[in-house]
């Protein structure tokens, strides 16, 4: 069977509820309310956790980030950049569902490999985008 399997690193859930407490602790500091998605690379959720106060749509908008960012190892905030000149693939990816165009979502990488992906939602996308960081960081310590 050599070559037909490979192994991969998975994001526990012990890691993906690091990176969300963390993210809300930002969140906390920035004084927003937010909802945070971490899934793994298969782009199951691995936790979500929606603040008091935050925006019910919050937590689909998180969990379609991380999705995001899963499933293609790039930031959402990128995909100006992938698009930019090209109206036909801006518009055609826009119409796939869960797939999200804006800031808030960030691939989780181990070792160069995307891990999975996490996800913000509820501030502004420079917010959404900052508590995800702090997420990413707090896996890195």
């Amino acid at each position: 069977m050599s070559g037909q399997t490979s192994a991969q690193h998975l994001i526990s859930h012990h890691a993906a509820l690091q990176a969300a407490a963390a993210a809300v602790q930002e969140a906390e500091r920035l004084g927003i309310a937010i909802v945070v998605a971490v899934v793994d690379r298969a782009g199951h959720t691995r936790c979500l956790l929606r603040m008091d106060g935050a925006f019910l749509h919050s937590a689909g908008i998180a969990e379609d980030k991380a999705y995001t960012a899963a499933g293609f190892g790039l930031a959402t905030a990128d995909w100006d950049k992938v698009t930019a000149g090209n109206a036909n693939l801006a518009s055609g990816l826009a119409a796939r569902p869960r797939l999200v165009m804006f800031g808030g979502g960030l691939p989780i990488e181990l070792d160069g490999e995307c891990v999975g992906g996490i996800g913000v939602s509820g501030g502004s996308e420079e917010q959404d985008e900052a508590c995800a960081r702090a997420g990413l960081k707090a896996l890195s310590n």
